[in-house]
């Protein structure tokens, strides 16, 4: 018997599977949502593939994998079913929450780790606990791209996320409004008010839009000017998470939002819904998978990160949901430009990770500015 166990969430996720507090969720062989059964009655599969791993000290099976995870319900739901197929006996906890949260969690866990994969969020919020994760391989290092790979070895990107400017066609047809093409157009006055972002201490793909905006925009202080410019043209409006921000522009209370191209790929049936690459230039900061340092269930951990960088998974999660791969022997999903036809800044992951302290107080006392 394959088991999921969901843990409630740091943050509210819209799934139904998060209905309940500490709901678990258990899928039998054929895909259907069978009654709870204990855990340890699961029996051993025949083929040693199917097996859990074996603990490298203790030799016994390890039957449990706890994940922490910022990832959107259904496509982090796909993915785990997909890895209890291939491992039906390994029990995969999941506990979902924002990237910072999350981190910050592992961080305080760290004298007596409970988390074995942090699994999604910016590889630069990563970096910036490098010290909570542990040098690792997979054995398809060999054909992801050295840009979406730590050089220590801490994390390994999963899918390239860069940043985009999603707009609502309909909002702006009755304001009489042309769609954005460039950071620049969101300091128009015409947006003020009507730009979806979310606070970057409350998000680490926000944080890492406020490190591309600054670097798109001239970098230092001239690139902090920018931001100046754009949390006033806000007017006040700072969302608490980034998953607000896409939806609230599909629905129509924001013209504009500052969201993730995988975000604006679950409109791209919607002809309301448009988005663009900035033209002075975004980034592609890749969502990664790290093994936790000192974490109870190493093997598992191991597996699961082969897993999620395995042509299977990577084509599964292009094909359903839209996602960009970090694997460069996949093909894109239908109506996505190739990284090489994206303008990227250059981005700073050691001063983004060293500097996000500082980083974040500086927002903070321009938001105060700008209220």
């Amino acid at each position: 018997m394959k088991t999921l166990r969901i843990v409630l969430p740091l943050i509210f996720l819209s799934c139904v599977y998060l209905s309940g507090c500490g709901s678990t969720l258990r899928k039998e062989n054929k895909g259907t949502i069978a009654a709870a059964k204990n855990a340890e009655d699961s029996t051993a599969a025949a083929t040693s593939e199917k097996q859990p791993a074996k603990n490298a000290k203790t030799g016994a099976q390890e039957n449990v994998l706890v994940i922490y995870t910022p990832h959107d319900a259904d496509p982090m739901n796909a993915a785990v079913t997909q890895f209890m197929e291939k491992y039906p006996d390994i029990t995969v906890e999941i506990k979902a929450g924002g990237t910072g949260e999350l981190c910050e969690r592992i961080k305080e866990e760290r004298d007596a780790p409970k988390a074995d994969v942090l699994w999604g969020g910016g590889a630069d919020s990563l970096a910036a606990y490098s010290d909570c994760f542990e040098p690792f391989s997979t054995e398809n290092d060999s054909v992801i791209d050295n840009q979406f790979r730590d050089a220590e070895r801490k994390w390994i990107g999963e899918s390239p996320l860069p940043m985009v400017i999603l707009y609502n066609k309909k909002r702006l047809k009755e304001e009489g409004l042309e769609a954005p093409v460039s950071w620049a157009d969101c300091l128009k006055p015409e947006f003020k008010g009507e730009i979806a972002y979310c606070s970057p201490s409350k998000s680490g793909s926000a944080y890492t839009q406020l490190c591309t905006m600054i670097l798109a925009n001239g970098g230092g202080d001239v690139g902090w000017e920018y931001v100046r410019k754009f949390l006033s043209n806000l007017n006040g409006r700072i969302l608490d998470s980034s998953g607000k921000c896409h939806k609230l522009v599909a629905s129509g209370d924001y013209i504009l939002g500052i969201t993730l191209e995988k975000s604006a790929m679950i409109y791209s049936g919607n002809q309301d819904i448009g988005f663009c690459y900035p033209e002075e230039g975004t980034s592609a900061v890749p969502d990664a998978t790290a093994i936790v340092k000192n974490c109870p269930h190493r093997a598992n951990a191991e597996l699961f990160a082969n897993f999620v960088t395995s042509y299977d998974c990577q084509t599964a999660q292009s094909d359903k949901w839209g996602r960009r791969p970090s694997r460069n022997d996949c093909t894109l999903p239908a109506g996505l430009l190739p990284v090489s036809g994206i303008r990227l800044v250059s981005y700073d992951f050691k001063w983004a990770a060293g500097e996000k302290a500082k980083n974040l107080a500086h927002f903070e006392s321009l938001e105060s500015e700008c209220k």
